[in-house]
């Protein structure tokens, strides 16, 4: 059976080297190969022999994940990714370049369980979940692909297609593969985990010692309009996962982020704003709010300008902090709710 690289961690690589009869400094050759030069390809480790460089292309494969297309929104600032499992599913990851920021949205899963409504991602139902070679494989080839104009990924968001929290193990792996110093030695600061509130995933996490950014999909100021937003909501009660989100701020020292989808006439008026202010005001926390981005067969409408500003208005008099994400990627529809699983027919892997 195959071993895939961007899945190990150096401590598991250093196992296989010594299984294979290999000194611990080859590990770290492979490694500087691999995350600092970006060298896919075994024959071109030059510092190794034929014979290992033999024995690496048969057992080994970087991950099981094939480009198909690359999709650029018409302002460059968006780039759309969409890959191809060894199983032949199709998942998708998006890169926004921001400034001098490299951010790259990633999924973990196949699909979606929470099944939002406004979001295309879990529309046709979950699958499965990512391994952690397959999320990383995600950030490793879109920073390659970075490496080529001299840039690099600078920072991670996990809220691509999937609920991060119902593939947890996977998920914390790839994060401890993101931030080891000998790969790619990124800032726990710098990754943002989101999830639309599964406790025992968000108390679990609390508890990995980690600095990373923590937001709850929230889109609702109480339970009952967030369960018809969120199906998903059903299975946990808002003040339990707000007490869960606290814990994880005392233990991390990090504040909340409370992600808001503004859909028109359903979650953005005056007195839900109000509602949302009395929710949060003794927290440490941003609210990013989301203007909706249209998803083709869905019924929903974007708020009008007007609506977005009063909304923020009321939040910002009531002492919470807010922003407003700006919409990028929506003519290749990469903004945020808009990524979907996609049919393989007609698609061909990019060589």
């Amino acid at each position: 059976m195959k071993k895939y690289l961007l899945g190990l961690l150096p401590s598991e690589l250093k196992e296989w080297f010594r299984e294979i009869n290999q000194p611990e400094f080859r590990m770290k050759q492979l490694l500087d190969w691999l995350y600092v030069k970006g060298v896919t390809e075994f024959d071109k480790m030059t510092n190794f022999g034929l014979e290992l460089r033999q024995l690496l292309g048969a057992s080994c494969e970087l991950s099981r994940l094939q480009l198909v297309r690359v999709q650029e929104s018409d302002d460059k600032e968006t780039i759309k990714f969409l890959w191809q499992l060894h199983d032949e599913k199709l998942v998708e990851s998006v890169l926004i370049l921001c400034d001098d920021r490299r951010t790259v949205c990633v999924s973990s899963q196949v699909g979606c369980p929470a099944r939002c409504a406004f979001c295309a991602s879990g529309q046709q139902g979950f699958f499965r979940n990512l391994d952690a070679d397959e999320i990383i494989a995600q950030v490793y080839f879109i920073n390659n692909w970075l490496r080529e104009k001299g840039e690099r990924v600078s920072h991670i968001v996990y809220m691509g297609m999937g609920e991060p929290f119902r593939n947890y193990d996977n998920v914390v792996k790839s994060i401890r593969l993101l931030t080891h110093p000998l790969m790619y030695h990124l800032s726990q600061r710098r990754i943002t985990v989101s999830t639309v509130g599964v406790i025992e995933g968000i108390r679990q996490f609390s508890n990995e010692e980690f600095k990373v950014n923590l937001a709850l999909s929230l889109h609702a100021p109480n339970q009952k309009l967030r369960q018809k937003i969120i199906p998903y909501a059903r299975q946990y009660d808002l003040t339990d996962i707000l007490l869960a989100m606290d814990e994880y701020a005392i233990k991390t020292k990090r504040d909340i982020t409370f992600e808001y989808t503004l859909l028109s006439g359903i979650n953005d008026n005056e007195e839900q704003a109000r509602e949302l202010v009395e929710l949060l005001k003794r927290k440490q926390c941003t609210v990013n709010l989301i203007p909706y981005n249209p998803v083709p067969g869905l019924r929903l409408k974007k708020p009008e300008a007007d609506a977005v500003r009063l909304f923020r208005d009321i939040l910002s008099d009531g002492g919470i902090v807010n922003t407003c994400r700006y919409t990028k990627g929506d003519d290749i529809a990469a903004a945020c709710g808009q990524l979907a699983l996609q049919q393989k027919s007609s698609l061909v892997v990019v060589q």
